[in-house]
């Protein structure tokens, strides 16, 4: 039965990718011929566009009943999506910052992990708190949207530039199109349900939970839309649309993935209390700590790559040792609490302090 299970979660998971793959492109040529600005269609299609595994799964996963795996693959997404998915490619190589990313999206994604943390504290996702994070969502692209039409030109030639890149082929009718955003879309339905039943299966098999499943398999395969866009915006250089990727999709995941997997669901998003416990105030600590790394240099730096890499190998043993019921479990949490932290807060603090410092210094040149 496990050998079952784990052949139609690599299915599904392959499904995932591939309908997430035709949904994005052909959805992108399609809005291109009827006319759509490229900066809209990057903005919106291809930024979410990542995000439509988890979108598929959560949607899947409220209408099976099997709300924990939803909650715990948007949190897990998204520790995964900073700590390991940005450490790897800043590791490889260190990662320039857009200033924009600073002063609005990162502060946007604090905010709406913070706000996730308040809607969930007593213990539910209720429809209402998911219309608050739907609702959210939409605002935040129309706000992009708008924003960046008022940037300067070269924003829009960028979003132009990557889409005639990656969309260059023959003409094709926009019936075909059509039919092909279909097929990517059953692909993902097909995909998800496969995924969500072998990861339940599993959980049973293995006597986990769904929670603890749906933050590790069912997180790293949903998220492979995300490493791969990252690692090829890494290697060619693109950092700033790597970490723009990463904060876009971390944001999605929140308002859109929880906001429409909430209205699905019938009685709302149940929490687990380990969640309010660990998962979720990491998950927030984890954004607030972007804002000072990205802010020191404009880039994430090698060793804060390395940073964020050893951090995720204390966030997965945590992991594993509380679904063993380890007793070490204990040992690990004042080991990160009172020496890994505060040695990260005091090294942070010295990075940005050396920041403020040059630049006061430039500016007085």
């Amino acid at each position: 039965m496990t050998v079952a299970n784990v052949g139609s979660i690599l299915f599904g998971l392959a499904l995932l990718v591939v309908g997430a793959q035709f949904l994005v492109r052909n959805a992108s040529k399609l809005a291109l011929t009827l006319g759509i600005s490229p900066l809209v269609v990057g903005l919106t299609i291809v930024a979410f566009g990542t995000s439509a595994p988890e979108l598929a799964v959560s949607i899947q996963s409220c209408l099976s009943n099997n709300t924990n795996i939803v909650l715990g693959n948007v949190v897990g997404s998204n520790i995964y999506n900073v700590l390991f998915i940005l450490g790897l490619c800043a590791a490889i190589s260190p990662l320039t910052v857009a200033p924009q990313l600073i002063r609005m999206d990162v502060p946007l994604m604090i905010c709406a992990s913070a706000l996730l943390y308040g809607l969930a504290f007593d213990g539910r996702l209720s429809r209402l708190d998911a219309a608050v994070l739907a609702c959210a969502i939409v605002a935040y692209t129309i706000f992009v949207i708008v924003q960046s039409k008022k940037e300067e030109k070269g924003v829009e030639a960028e979003y132009e530039k990557d889409l005639k890149e990656s969309l260059e082929q023959p003409e094709t009718r926009k019936w075909l199109l059509v039919l092909l955003i279909v097929v990517g879309l059953v692909l993902l339905s097909y995909g998800s349900d496969l995924l969500v039943g072998g990861a339940v299966g599993i959980a049973k098999a293995l006597g986990l939970s769904d929670l603890i499943i749906g933050m590790t398999i069912v997180t790293i395969g949903t998220t492979a839309p995300e490493i791969s866009a990252c690692l090829v915006a890494s290697f060619r250089g693109e950092g700033d649309i790597a970490v723009g990727n990463i904060v876009g999709s971390n944001l999605f995941n929140i308002l859109g993935v929880l906001g429409v997997g909430g209205l699905v669901a019938k009685d709302g998003i149940a929490v687990d209390p380990g969640m309010l416990g660990f998962a979720i105030p990491v998950m927030v600590a984890v954004a607030f700590s972007c804002l000072p790394i990205f802010f020191a240099g404009h880039r994430i730096a090698r060793w804060e790559g390395l940073l964020f890499l050893a951090y995720f190998a204390f966030y997965m043993l945590h992991l594993i040792l509380e679904a063993m019921n380890d007793t070490r479990l204990q040992a690990l949490r004042s080991l990160v609490l009172w020496y890994v932290v505060p040695l990260t807060v005091i090294t942070l603090i010295v990075s940005v302090w050396r920041q403020v410092k040059s630049g006061r210094t430039a500016a007085s040149a």
